[in-house]
């Protein structure tokens, strides 16, 4: 089966699409100031993609683990293992550095807003110009949290996609294992009937003597002219 047709590579384009979505994300909230709504929306936004990815991970891991009890049934060799099992460690990586990150800017962001709690006391109204600021900033948040909301349904369809193409895989790793063990049954039964052929012929000869047998063959060679005969003249 070629790397276009392996349901894992297929799994792990969608996963790897999604890595990438989330270190876009990612940059997006280091460039972006702790103290705005659009950061804590964005924090949360790479929480949840992070959870999602690793569930992806680890359930195409799964598979990996069943592939490995029987490498040759599935038509892969322990190359090709290494390599699958190489790829799901630097996922897990990528996710988790992202993650340590996002928490720490998180405890980082919460002791500043602690300071500036205390600082704030000390500060007077701000003027209409702020005001009009702080309305458009506002507005510009809403607007950047209805495009990440956007991006988090576009994650929900890729999981779901994902979910399929595994429940795909299973019932296909099923079909093969009956198809492997009707093929069985069918030999062992096919086995054994020519066991008992062997059994009668050999029982046939054995009361026929040498007499019987030399009957036997001749009888034999006739039949096969005969079929022979019929064939070439139709």
């Amino acid at each position: 089966m070629s790397s276009a047709q392996d349901p894992f590579y297929i799994v792990r384009e969608e996963i790897q699409d999604t890595i990438d979505k989330l270190q876009i994300s990612f940059h997006r909230w280091e460039q972006t100031p702790s103290n705005t709504g659009e950061h804590v929306h964005l924090t949360k936004e790479l929480y949840t993609s992070c959870e999602s990815i690793e569930w992806q991970v680890d359930e195409l891991e799964k598979t990996i683990l069943v592939a490995s009890r029987d490498p040759a049934y599935y038509g892969l060799d322990e190359v090709e293992l290494s390599r699958r099992r190489n790829w799901i460690a630097s996922a897990r990586n990528q996710v988790a550095a992202v993650r340590r990150a996002v928490e720490k800017g998180k405890s980082n962001s919460a002791f500043s807003a602690h300071q500036d709690m205390g600082t704030s006391r000390n500060n007077h109204y701000t003027t209409q110009d702020n005001d009009d600021f702080i309305v458009s900033e506002s507005d510009r948040q809403l607007l950047l949290m209805r495009q990440q909301d956007e991006e988090l349904d576009e994650l929900s369809e890729s999981v779901q996609r994902i979910g399929g193409v595994g429940l795909t895989i299973h019932e296909e790793l099923s079909g093969q294992e009956r198809i492997l063990n009707d093929l069985s049954l069918e030999m062992d039964t096919t086995s054994n009937r020519l066991d008992f052929v062997q059994k009668r012929v050999a029982m046939v000869m054995k009361k026929a003597g040498i007499k019987g047998q030399i009957m036997l063959i001749v009888f034999l060679v006739v039949m096969f002219i005969i079929l022979f005969v019929l064939v070439f003249l139709t």
